[in-house]
């Protein structure tokens, strides 16, 4: 009774320090588009979404993303062990995955 007590508070520690992980990454990166596109600031939600979709959804963006993510698939073998052990799928196959459902999608979105 008490293991099962302690695995479901170690599985709760878990989901919040990843959401407390993903939380932390969107403040960075959005802090970054608005530092590099200060122009988008005062845009409205739907007017940033399409701003996003029609410039980072294209094939030249789609190149650079996955010219980056091949970097970090060769770097993850060593990042492997640690990432299974915290139960998380490492961002590259999450990415890979993306990709591959965003191929006719992010084509569409340019248009």
């Amino acid at each position: 009774m008490h293991r099962v007590y302690l695995a479901k508070r170690l599985i709760q520690e878990q989901k919040e320090q990843e959401r407390k992980d993903s939380t932390n990454r969107l403040c960075k990166r959005m802090g970054f588009i608005e530092k590099l596109l200060h122009d988008t600031i005062p845009l409205t939600e739907e007017q940033f979404k399409t701003f996003l979709e029609q410039t980072i959804a294209t094939e030249h963006s789609r190149r650079i993303l996955d010219g980056l993510t091949a970097q970090n698939a060769a770097a993850a073998p060593a990042q492997g062990a640690g990432t299974a052990v915290r139960g998380n799928t490492p961002p590259t196959a999450k990415t890979a995955q993306t990709a591959q459902e965003g191929g006719a999608g992010g084509s569409a979105a340019q248009g």
